[in-house]
């Protein structure tokens, strides 16, 4: 997946999580809509970090394309 691809993903995921965010401010999600949202932002957090990995790897001269999407456990777990 190339930076692009990546971006136009993680659009979609932002729109999705956005109108989610415009039915629970109504009072109207659903407990699977609610963790819907907890997917969604697993996968952004995720979605990101592969772009950030591309860009490092871009800086430092190797082929962005060795960068891997990394597992819920380690981008929900980072030390910041």
């Amino acid at each position: 997946m190339n930076d692009d691809e990546i971006h136009s993903q993680i659009e979609k995921l932002v729109a999705e999580e956005h109108a989610l965010w415009e039915r629970e401010s109504q009072g109207n999600v659903t407990d699977s809509e609610r963790e819907r949202m907890a997917q969604l932002k697993v996968a952004l957090d995720q979605s990101w970090d592969l772009l950030r990995q591309r860009k490092a790897l871009r800086n430092v001269g190797r082929d962005p394309d060795e960068a891997e999407m990394r597992t819920e456990g380690t981008v929900e777990n980072y030390r910041q």
